[in-house]
């Protein structure tokens, strides 16, 4: 039985820029980083070492050519906030780009985009 998801793989054109917008803009964390010694490197990003659900950052055209049938368009992810005032206001300020701030049903949702232009949301829920 599935009881959790553990890891979420992002395909990405430029890992090490990747890795800078998600740890100096959005405030992620490097949990580790490996690399088979073939030109294969992932790099595990987190919110925090304690979050139990992590990206990992894979080279998009590498993956692409180890496994092409693989669809690697990004994932639609939703992230948790507490206070989504602030983190609004926190990602403007860096310059990420950011849609308006939405009322739901379940919650108040805005949305962003990283630095290859993927996009994301973060839900306040109520």
């Amino acid at each position: 039985m599935i009881n959790k998801l553990g890891q979420i793989m992002l395909y990405v054109n430029n890992q090490d820029e990747s890795v800078k917008f998600w740890t100096e803009k959005v405030g992620f964390s490097v949990i580790s980083e490996e690399d088979n010694g073939q030109g294969l490197r992932w790099i595990e990003i987190a919110p925090t070492k304690e979050t139990e659900t992590s990206f990992v950052l894979h080279n998009k055209e590498l993956i692409a050519k180890m496994q092409p049938e693989l669809n690697l368009g990004t994932p639609s992810l939703m992230f948790y906030s507490e206070n989504l005032e602030q983190l609004y206001k926190d990602f403007s300020d860096k310059n990420i780009t950011v849609g308006e701030i939405v009322n739901m049903p379940s919650g108040r949702v805005f949305n962003f985009a990283d630095n290859e232009n993927n996009y994301f949301a973060i839900m306040e829920k109520k």
